[in-house]
């Protein structure tokens, strides 16, 4: 909390006023109704009300009471209330013993906060489930602490006429909670009963087109749709979910060929954190993360041999092949605890795979109209609503890495709060990347990052991007002065920048320096030192037209040097060696001067023609941009030792063998060992760190009957000593002690925690992504920063 001080209490018989600014996430989480039990407590006359800046409260009593009141606002504000500054100005007296909430105001620029969505909390869920409520099993069920939020917002202040609720009008039992002081619905914008709220309407698809259950409970039907192996669209918060029997292998596949999924894994939706324990290793920082308000789906490493219980049933393999991980999720609606069933009901199955509702590389569907049509071949039946979903917004993703939330996917749940920055920015939107997009708006010292786009390479994305960020400038009220994209030529989000520039400046920042600027930003660093950035991930555009992706770089916000780097190789025919992992392999082997025998599984795995083709390709370098990408180290890898050789999503040979490391015996220590030289750039100044002598020794290893496992755990150990050997050069050379692990490649866990142990053990201090993700979907924030050094900014 920020601001001045509450001026002292005058004498306790002298009348005092005091206006009060509050100014965070203070709408639509029941601020107002709270401060207004607040002041009634102790006898304070005066009024509240919701402007565009935030809560604006005046008071006045006794001084004591007064200054009681301001001490308590910060102090025991509302669950999902984030209180960011209180500001508080002396008013004179004008007597009154009555305290009013008045009607917002929408005068002035939008400065307040808008709340994320938040899981049914526990008084809600009571009332779903008792069939005394007059909500009882209501799908729609909320109040001040829960329910829908950013997803329904059209305009600031929060108030239901600039939601998505405007349209339903109360009924007098739901307008008499609104109005009572006492009741936990007071100012709840989105409040609802069956008597006035949205309806549930299920679709099911005939030949002869859609049939609406009209006779029976649409849930009860729907989960009986679910039980008998059918897809489901379910209209949630954000969009549409696709959903499924988990636990039924038909379904599944189904799924996964009707969305052109690939090997890609799904998240699954269980009843209870305790429903999972005998597939994952459940610690108890993922169940904070699983039953906490944002509810996002976590990755949690899966039991080797899962044992189960009578009765209990496992998700069908289909549902995350190859993976190490089961990314699960709890219900975050009572749409959810509906259809996976609440006490009494029939058995249903228990449990969900719920993927966004989409054909893969498109955007979520959130428009009823449109579900209908692009869903049309994929969904057998739709759960829908009459809500409107106002702002798209995926599930967030998140894991665990030592005790502390790393941050995959930063979404429903998370969005749109901000980040605090370091340093103050002049109002600028940064546009991120063009994988895994998320863009972001700064102003003063906030950021506000987007939820999740996705990739850019569809139409209906950059169309999805360009809505987002009218609404969240709407919201948020910054008019961005200057626009920031990446270095790369060929982004679609740099080409978008310059289109709508409109005579703004736009400020490129290179790819790497982002990732970097954007750990610093969210650890607080100022910039006066600079920090070794180890920026490993699988592509970014380089300073010389090279694709970087291995990097050691020294930067602050300013600039940065590449000190290190790993070693080129040819990327043969770019995309294509991104999806055939074995490309990779026999490239580096080429480099490191080894033979592409038969032995070898990335030989064999590479069709005989092509094979040719590659050997003549790498030979007169046709469409052979240099690459020093780590991501592609580990796709040449995973291939070498046989464990993927075909990617149908990104990052998949890397998941897996990191899934393979996992399965390594613990009692082997052994680490592959990187060659580093001193290169001839920049005078002779960059270390170059050669993976030839660890081809080398994967080779014989394997040769040697090494079991995949060992050789997966003995590169992981092999990157951890390479990345504390430069950082510890770059200290011995420029006395720098801090480290930044960034980049989508420090999404592996083994290896960022591996890395940060090491360095930490020789007295490094580490800085790892907690608050955005290590990949693209942070690169805006680093964006954003590294822009503001490049034009003046105003004064903090």
């Amino acid at each position: 909390m920020s601001g001045p001080q509450a001026p002292a209490a005058t004498a306790e018989n002298t009348p005092l006023r005091r206006r009060v600014t509050v100014r965070g996430v203070v709408q639509g989480v029941g601020f107002r109704p709270y401060l207004y039990g607040l002041a009634t407590e102790l006898a304070l006359a005066g009024h509240v009300t919701n402007t565009a800046e935030g809560v604006v409260v005046e008071v006045e009593g006794a001084a004591s009471a007064v200054a009681g009141f301001c001490d308590r606002i910060a102090a025991q504000a509302p669950p999902l209330a984030r209180v960011e500054s209180v500001h508080h100005q002396e008013m004179p007296p004008v007597g009154g013993t009555a305290f009013t909430i008045l009607a917002s105001r929408t005068d002035g620029p939008a400065r307040t906060l808008v709340s994320p969505d938040s899981a049914t909390c526990a008084d809600c869920l009571a009332e779903l489930a008792d069939p005394a409520d007059r909500r009882y099993r209501h799908p729609f069920v909320n109040c001040t602490h829960c329910g829908p939020r950013f997803t329904i917002v059209t305009d600031v202040p929060y108030d239901r006429a600039n939601t998505t609720m405007a349209g339903f009008a109360m009924c007098p039992d739901c307008a008499r909670e609104y109005e009572d002081p006492a009741d936990r619905r007071f100012h709840a914008q989105p409040v609802a009963c069956p008597a006035c709220g949205p309806r549930l309407r299920l679709l099911v698809a005939q030949r002869s087109g859609l049939r609406s259950v009209e006779e029976a409970d649409p849930v009860t039907e729907a989960r009986t749709l679910l039980s008998r192996g059918a897809i489901l669209a379910v209209k949630g918060l954000g969009g549409y979910h696709l959903a499924c029997d988990a636990t039924n292998r038909s379904a599944v596949a189904l799924l996964r060929r009707r969305k052109a999924r690939g090997d890609k894994p799904f998240a699954v939706m269980a009843r209870t954190a305790d429903d999972v324990r005998h597939l994952v290793r459940l610690s108890p920082e993922e169940r904070n993360l699983l039953e906490g308000r944002a509810r996002p789906v976590v990755l949690m490493r899966r039991r080797p041999h899962p044992s189960y219980a009578t009765g209990d049933s496992g998700p069908a393999e289909a549902v995350a092949p190859g993976s190490p991980d089961l990314g699960v999720m709890l219900p975050y609606t009572p749409l959810h605890h509906l259809l996976l069933g609440l006490p009494g009901d029939p058995d249903g199955p228990p449990l969900l795979v719920m993927t966004s509702g989409n054909v893969s590389g498109e955007p979520i569907v959130t428009d009823d109209t449109e579900a209908l049509e692009r869903l049309a071949h994929l969904a057998d039946a739709w759960l829908t609503h009459d809500r409107p979903i106002h702002v798209p917004c995926d599930d967030s993703v998140v894991r665990v890495c030592d005790g502390e939330p790393l941050v995959i996917r930063r979404s429903r749940g998370y969005a749109p709060l901000p980040v605090s920055l370091p340093l103050p920015v002049r109002p600028a939107l940064a546009v991120g990347g063009d994988l895994k997009n998320a863009f972001c708006l700064g102003a003063g010292r906030r950021a506000w990052l987007s939820a999740h786009i996705g990739d850019m390479d569809d139409v209906g994305t950059q169309r999805a991007f360009e809505q987002a960020v009218a609404q969240l400038e709407s919201i948020t009220g910054v008019r961005p002065e200057s626009l920031v994209s990446d270095r790369h030529p060929g982004y679609r989000s740099a080409r978008w920048a310059d289109r709508n520039a409109a005579h703004r400046p736009v400020v490129r920042v290179q790819h790497h320096h982002a990732h970097v600027a954007a750990a610093m930003a969210e650890h607080g660093l100022d910039g006066t030192r600079p920090v070794i950035g180890v920026a490993f991930d699988g592509t970014g555009h380089g300073d010389d037209r090279a694709v970087w992706g291995g990097e050691f770089l020294l930067a602050d916000y300013d600039r940065f040097t590449r000190f290190g780097h790993l070693a080129y190789v040819p990327l043969p025919g770019g995309d294509a060696a991104v999806r055939r992992p074995y490309r990779m392999a026999l490239t580096h082997l080429r480099a490191a001067g080894i033979g592409w025998s038969d032995d070898l599984a990335c030989t064999a795995a590479c069709p005989p023609d092509e094979l040719r083709l590659l050997e003549r390709q790498l030979e007169r370098g046709l469409n052979c941009v240099p690459t020093s990408s780590m991501g592609r180290l580990f796709d040449a890898v995973s291939s070498l030792a046989g464990v993927c050789h075909r990617a149908g999503y990104e990052a998949q040979a890397a998941v897996e063998l990191e899934g393979a490391a996992l399965r390594a015996p613990a009692e082997d220590t052994t680490a592959y060992a990187f060659a580093v030289h001193a290169s001839e750039e920049n005078g002779g100044g960059v270390v170059r760190a050669d993976p030839a002598p660890v081809l080398a020794a994967i080779v014989g290893d394997l040769r040697a009957g090494i079991e995949p496992a060992l050789v997966a755990a003995r590169f992981h150990r092999g990157v951890t000593g390479l990345v504390h050997r430069i950082c510890a050069r770059a200290r011995e050379r420029y006395g720098l002690d801090t480290v930044a692990l960034t980049g989508g490649v420090f999404a592996n866990t083994l290896l960022s925690s591996a890395c940060a142990a090491t360095l930490r053990e020789d007295g490094f201090t580490v800085l790892r992504h907690r608050l955005v993700p290590p990949n693209d979907g942070g690169l805006a924030l680093g964006q954003l920063m590294v822009a503001a050094r490049a034009t003046p900014t105003p004064t903090d």
